[in-house]
């Protein structure tokens, strides 16, 4: 099959992109991401049979998380990166391999003989072209499988990929964790284990929840580790006249060192997307030059940064294809990747932006003062929990009658709308939590206030989800009650594999009664969405009217 892709929200007609990703991705592309994926399945075979021999290599495990981060959905759009990397993970499985079958003749005294899947063995061609008509027979769905298992099997696949991306994150601030370095291991080695039932990968998904847990627990801490905890802050929403340079994705210690580089450089910084909760950190807000926030979420960026005299910097995933006013002032870093995009690596773990800044300069950057607003961002766990019984006072008394959490990841298709007016309809005796980009859909509205607090609380990036999780299980335990027993509903957005990790996290922590939207992933089978029905009571979002009238019992 030349490309057969499912993994996103915004697939083609809610089945599946086979000429080109509506992501913007070529066939090439997409067939050498699934090659890469094969690679790193046959990597994990060996790495967690070490790892059963006491033998563990950081580059090996780090690799595997990179290489998965790599082909999440709007991160690496090079053929030529992307096949770079499929070689290097046959030298790196190369190692690996070598460690096992060494490390098991030293205890054992003799040679290893049971039977190991294809991808052990696998080799790729070596040129681009032959690289590519290899990789076709690599796809998502090939070979033949039971279609629950398939689903099954794809739901891990994507959860693993969206912890990836936490758990690069946490390792470039120097953060490990062994049970979620190991778990990539056997989850990916899983997926090649053609004894497994439907029940073994249901099994696996829970457990696999539960360590994605740790690794949100691990990211969270490393952030406020390096950037202290967030707290409630004003963030002006617009631009100042002057040079400026614009932040987008994910990556807080890109934004660091940029914002350090530039402190006497006469350049505004502003952040775009899921970088707005920056602005709440200590250690990122004390830069005067942090001007503000620019634009909304990130399927709107070709529109935004177009013709505008600044300078673009993409870090981690959520880009879009620059149009041709643009592509010469946008920048990557990281592992996000567009063709003849200039790209700033790493040197020793360190970035130098001068090449960014110096264009920055030329460009001129804004004319004049354009201020629209400001909103507050910055509640963070360590933020709404130092009020809890304030909040539980509140609810007791009934001013607060019911929690909404109302986030998740943004998207251009139609129907997410329904978060606005979803919003906007929450009566007034009522809070909204959000986090990730999907809150762009309604941050900007004005809600107004429950007394002290806020009506709309923003917790962070979709990198934050342990915010909301730590807040709601708080709470339970102050109430002496489960999640589920809360006067708190989830409303979640999905797009991408970063939202089917923490969904899976959800799940395995007992959450039930979770809406989702805007539509339901194409990769989960008719029965495995009933199990999920059956055990979770997952539900399609319908319409705001219909759903608050059932949560609130009006």
């Amino acid at each position: 099959m030349a490309m057969f892709c499912r993994q996103c929200e915004q697939t083609a007609k809610g089945e599946g992109c086979t000429v080109k990703g509506v992501c913007g991705k070529t066939s090439d592309v997409a067939i050498l991401q699934d090659l890469l994926n094969y690679s790193l399945k046959g990597i994990s075979v060996y790495a967690k049979q070490a790892r059963d021999l006491g033998i563990k290599d950081k580059d090996v495990d780090l690799f595997v998380i990179e290489g998965l981060f790599t082909t999440v959905t709007n991160v690496n759009f090079s053929s030529h990166k992307i096949s770079e990397m499929i070689y290097k993970a046959y030298e790196v499985k190369e190692k690996i391999k070598k460690l096992f079958f060494e490390g098991y003749e030293n205890k054992f005294g003799k040679k290893f003989t049971a039977v190991l899947p294809p991808a052990c063995i696998f080799k790729p061609e070596s040129s681009l072209e032959a690289l590519i008509e290899q990789g076709k027979a690599y796809g998502v769905i090939s070979g033949s499988v039971d279609k629950n298992v398939q689903s099954l099997r794809e739901i891990l696949f994507y959860g693993l990929k969206g912890m990836a991306a936490y758990a690069d994150h946490a390792a470039i601030l120097g953060r490990h964790d062994e049970d979620v370095t190991s778990f990539f291991h056997k989850g990916l080695s899983a997926l090649l284990d053609d004894k497994l039932s439907a029940d073994d990968y249901l099994s696996l998904i829970m457990e696999f929840g539960k360590v994605n847990l740790k690794c949100l627990e691990l990211l969270d801490s490393a952030h406020t580790s390096c950037f202290g905890n967030p707290v409630p802050t004003k963030v002006m929403l617009g631009v100042k006249r002057g040079p400026a340079i614009i932040v987008s994705g994910h990556d807080l210690y890109d934004l660091k060192q940029l914002l350090e580089q530039t402190k006497d450089a006469g350049v505004n910084i502003y952040t775009h997307g899921e970088m707005l909760p920056a602005h709440g950190y200590p250690e990122l807000k004390k830069y005067k030059h942090l001007a503000g926030h620019f634009g909304g979420a990130w399927q709107n960026q070709q529109k935004e940064f177009d013709n505008i005299s600044a300078v673009i910097l993409m870090t981690t995933n959520c880009i879009q294809e620059p149009r041709i006013s643009y592509k010469d002032r946008i920048f990557t870093t990281g592992l996000v990747s567009w063709p003849q995009v200039e790209h700033i690596n790493a040197i020793a773990g360190k970035k130098d932006f001068n090449r960014a800044i110096q264009k920055a300069k030329e460009l001129g950057g804004f004319k004049e003062d354009a201020i629209e607003k400001e909103i507050v961002v910055g509640f963070g766990h360590n933020a709404v929990l130092s009020l809890a019984d304030k909040i539980i006072a509140a609810v007791k008394s009934k001013a607060v009658r019911h929690f909404f959490l109302v986030g998740g990841c943004d998207g251009a298709k139609p129907g997410r709308n329904y978060y606005t007016e979803f919003v906007q309809k929450v009566p007034n005796d009522c809070i909204i939590l959000t986090l990730a980009c999907g809150k762009f859909r309604f941050n900007r509205l004005d809600l107004g206030s429950i007394g002290l607090f806020p009506r709309l609380l923003d917790c962070g990036q979709c990198n934050d989800s342990y915010s909301a999780i730590k807040i709601a299980v708080a709470l339970a335990d102050a109430f002496k009650c489960s999640v589920n027993d809360l006067p708190l509903s989830l409303i979640l957005s999905w797009y991408e594999q970063k939202a089917v990790c923490v969904l899976l996290t959800l799940l395995s922590l007992g959450i039930k009664n979770i809406r989702l939207g805007p539509t339901l992933p194409a990769f989960v089978s008719p029965d495995i969405l009933n199990i999920l029905i059956e055990k979770f009571n997952i539900k399609p979002i319908t319409t705001p009217d219909n759903d608050l009238k059932e949560i609130l019992h009006t």
